[in-house]
């Protein structure tokens, strides 16, 4: 597929045309998409995320920003997936380091931001949220923004709003997307909001939410220090979820693991 200008209605079209009935097969399998599966009743055309991801490299450059919820409300997977990995690529652009503090960059991804969070529903799937969320949201934490002030700043408390609003939400993708866009606050030395994430989520029920605050867990004590992961669970491990503890241990020796799965 030759980068050139698309539409909507073109680019899933041509993903259509990729449709492959055995991987469909798979895939919804895989993502759970029976009745009362974390995925019920989405629907596939069976492509695999490299083929996807060409697609989004053909036409992210010159797609109207106004044509992705196009994308975002599809009944189609891929569609869904394509729709938000342009909307990565398009912050991505805007969130360099030369851009950082440039007021029309910033105005941009404030743009996208909104958008991205007004649909944050339609990423309906634990890959979509993963694939997604810690480029948009996650580095969205780190930047100035308009967003909750006239001047460009950090403005942290709208931030803080945010990211509680995402929590609290009945929505399992919204909750999920508020502790993996955290993967990219560690990537860049900061563990505030993994750590403040975590607590809020500490007790949830949902195995996708467990394995997902015990990830960055994990990721903290590896990008950042392993003592700040073993001081957490010293506080908590006794009242996780199992699936939490062993995702947050998984990097430790075995000593250690079988230690503190014994609190």
């Amino acid at each position: 597929m030759k980068q050139q200008k698309f539409s909507a209605s073109d680019t899933i079209a041509y993903l259509e045309s990729l449709r492959n009935e055995k991987q469909r097969e798979v895939l919804m399998r895989f993502f759970k998409t029976g009745p009362g599966q974390y995925g019920e009743g989405d629907e596939f055309l069976g492509l695999k995320v490299p083929q996807t991801r060409e697609v989004v490299k053909a036409v992210a450059k010159d797609f109207p920003l106004d044509e992705v919820p196009e994308l975002l409300m599809s009944k189609w997977h891929e569609v869904r997936l394509c729709g938000l990995l342009i909307l990565v690529a398009k912050f991505e652009k805007l969130a360099t380091k030369r851009l950082a503090n440039n007021a029309e960059a910033a105005r941009h991804r404030d743009e996208i931001l909104t958008l991205y969070l007004q649909y944050a529903e339609r990423a309906n799937n634990w890959d979509l949220v993963d694939l997604s969320t810690h480029k948009i949201l996650g580095s969205w934490l780190l930047l100035p923004t308009f967003l909750g002030g006239d001047e460009l700043d950090l403005h942290e408390d709208y931030k803080v709003q945010v990211m509680d609003e995402l929590a609290a939400s009945p929505c399992l993708w919204k909750q999920r997307m508020s502790m993996v866009c955290t993967w990219k606050t560690l990537q860049q030395g900061d563990s505030w909001w993994c750590l403040r994430c975590a607590e809020t989520h500490l007790h949830h029920p949902h195995d996708l939410m467990q394995k997902a605050v015990g990830w960055m867990l994990r990721e903290m004590g590896k990008r950042i220090d392993m003592n700040l992961l073993r001081e957490f669970l010293r506080m908590h491990a006794h009242e996780m979820p199992r699936t939490a503890l062993r995702y947050a241990i998984e990097k430790m020796d075995d000593e250690e693991r079988k230690m503190w799965l014994g609190t």
